[in-house]
């Protein structure tokens, strides 16, 4: 399929225009949460309309300065909401912005990333929604990263009046999905946003937006008449968390105390298991390819829940505004562009908030796209049929080949180089989004020179490779820890050398755990808790077996698959260890033979 015949779901708008009104709403425990509701212009008094709500720790809008808020309106500030509000709220729908607790214009303290107090309140939020006079009793969510977080959290209060769900590039098991990809610290993403969430909750204008920003917004909305509270709620939030303290002590999922309240496990969207599946909430995830771990939380949601029953994969930046496909032009037109994507979630939600038979009950679905092909295609199934996994060993003189090999020895030794690294717009820095800076994988060739390598003959036929790579390596080491990464890569005729995915993996976390995964996987499990910590001993073998991010790539004849090894990534891991050079025996022989395994669709 092609982009063309996604976002057919195209009825007519039926209003211009949109009113703001703005209220706190109190909680069960007297904390106040700030509210904005659009509405459209000119709605009958009689006719009743379903509402989505965006529960947010961003700022749910933002107060303009004059003279620009003498004709500009405070979403459209917002890349997002200046698209999103108008188009839904033409088509009858109310547009339910909140602040969540800690946050914005809301009084209380974050102290950490979704509490459960911030559910208790949405509940508290839902109920005043459906309690308004223009509400039909029907509440959807959506948001984006974080925010996609709160909107699949909906689901666990299994309030009767949420009835769909959008999740987009987020991350419910935040531990894998962004903060420790295979337990590797995403340090300078999570000080970046954390330096980000603090700016805004002491409602100053962040300065990544640029220098002239602060002179067209002067910081979060206040609730209609209510400056003053508005200085007091922000006067509250000086005893937020902050999110790169917390992190900074943790090393495995289920850490706490010595400052943490919490641990990063028992944040997790999983923890509400039982919540979720008995939630009536239909399930639309949202990722991309290209945005840290989005994929596969998307891919884990669609082959746990039945109520996830349809979703999307694009290759797209943390937002979906612009295209991060490696194969074309960074920052260029998202495919499919946005008003085609607004279509699509119009079609979800007319079928479960307004009853419309769009087809999107009809049956479950995941749309995906395939790099290099640059198309959509479809299946309701995961992994999609006709997959099998083909197994190329790493061979001597830094070849890859599908025959295992067969000599008794055979060593690669690299030391690591921390000069090693995937540039500053890489899949982990999601504050891209915010600055309209799309992920962007520059040529790999130069990259070469700090990897160890291993490169395949060419293809003999075009190759689409879709689902999730896994490696097994065996290795020695001169340091009990160390971060172990390995991309997979295409190099054409002329030797260019294009990223396709990555995954990476902490020494300490490498034992393949027995236990049962909380969600359907389809790479090794690796709990990453204290109890399964496994040093490496200096010297003595290890097998380090673990999933790449999934992908879908169309990899032309006449290419080569590259797999490169890295043990640092320069910019966006810390050192691991923190001292030392450790040197790295990789063993590629008969006894031990290293080995990569490619979800190939066969035609």
């Amino acid at each position: 399929m092609n982009s063309t015949q996604l976002g057919t779901y195209a009825p007519a708008a039926r209003f211009s225009g949109r009113v703001n009104l703005s209220y706190y709403v109190l909680m069960r425990d007297g904390v106040k949460l700030a509210v904005d509701v659009l509405l459209p212009k000119n709605l009958p008094s009689s006719e009743k309309i379903p509402a989505i709500l965006i529960y947010t720790r961003y700022w749910r809008l933002m107060e303009l300065r004059a003279p620009f808020k003498w004709f500009l309106k405070p979403e459209q500030m917002s890349s997002r909401l200046s698209k999103l509000v108008p188009y839904f709220t033409s088509h009858g729908y109310a547009i339910v912005l909140v602040d969540v607790r800690g946050t914005g214009a809301s009084f209380g303290v974050w102290q950490h990333p979704w509490t459960k107090e911030s559910i208790d309140d949405a509940c508290t939020v839902i109920d005043w929604i459906v309690a308004q006079p223009w509400s039909n009793g029907n509440v959807g969510g959506t948001g984006v990263s974080y925010v996609g977080t709160t909107t699949e959290l909906l689901g666990v209060i299994n309030h009767p009046a949420v009835k769909a769900l959008l999740p987009m590039f987020n991350h419910p098991d935040a531990f894998i999905d962004i903060a420790f990809p295979g337990g590797v610290f995403n340090e300078r993403f999570i000080r970046d946003w954390s330096d980000l969430d603090w700016v805004l909750d002491q409602n100053r204008i962040p300065g990544v937006l640029g220098a002239l920003a602060g002179l067209v917004m002067k910081g979060v909305k206040p609730v209609d008449g209510a400056v003053a509270e508005l200085a007091q709620a922000v006067q509250e939030h000086h005893a937020n968390g902050k999110v790169f303290e917390l992190a900074s002590q943790v090393t495995f999922r289920d850490d706490s105390g010595d400052g943490l309240t919490t641990s990063m496990e028992e944040m997790a969207v999983h923890q509400y298991k039982t919540q979720v599946e008995q939630s009536n909430a239909a399930v639309m995830g949202w990722g991309s390819w290209m945005d840290g771990g989005t994929a596969d939380a998307v891919i884990r949601r669609f082959m746990t829940f039945p109520k996830a029953s349809r979703a999307f994969i694009g290759a797209w930046e943390h937002g979906g505004l612009f295209n991060a496909s490696p194969y074309r032009a960074a920052n260029g037109e998202a495919n499919p562009p946005i008003q085609t994507q607004l279509r699509e979630m119009h079609k979800f939600f007319d079928a479960y908030l307004n009853g419309v038979d769009t087809g999107a009950q009809s049956e479950k679905r995941l749309f995906y796209f395939t790099l290099g092909a640059e198309q959509w295609q479809s299946t309701t199934v995961w992994p999609p049929a006709g997959t099998t996994m083909q197994r190329w060993y790493l061979q001597s003189d830094h070849a890859l080949a599908p025959n295992a090999p067969t000599a008794n020895e055979g060593t690669d030794k690299f030391i690591v180089d921390y000069e090693a690294t995937t540039g500053d717009l890489n899949r982990w820095w999601e504050i891209g989004g915010i600055v309209r800076k799309a992920v962007t994988y520059r040529d790999r060739t130069p990259a070469a020179q700090h990897l160890l390598t291993y490169v395949s003959a060419p293809l003999e036929r075009d190759t689409e490779i879709t689902g999730h790579p896994i490696v097994k390596l065996f290795v020695t080491s001169t340091e009990t820890d160390g971060a172990f990464i390995v991309y997979l890569e295409d190099v054409d005729e002329q030797s260019n050398t294009t990223y396709i995915t990555e995954g990476e993996l902490r020494a300490i976390h490498r034992k393949v755990a027995n236990d049962p995964a909380p969600y359907k996987l389809l790479v090794p499990y690796h709990t990453y808790k204290a109890k399964d910590a496994m040093p490496l001993v200096p010297g003595e073998i290890a097998e380090l077996h673990f999933g790449l991010y999934p992908t879908s790539v169309l990899v032309r004849q006449g290419h080569r698959i590259r797999v490169g090894i890295a043990g640092h990534d320069k910019g966006t891991f810390p050192r691991y260890p923190s001292t030392g050079t450790p040197t790295i025996t990789l063993a590629h022989n008969r006894i031990h033979a290293s080995w990569i395994e490619l979800p190939v669709i066969e035609e």
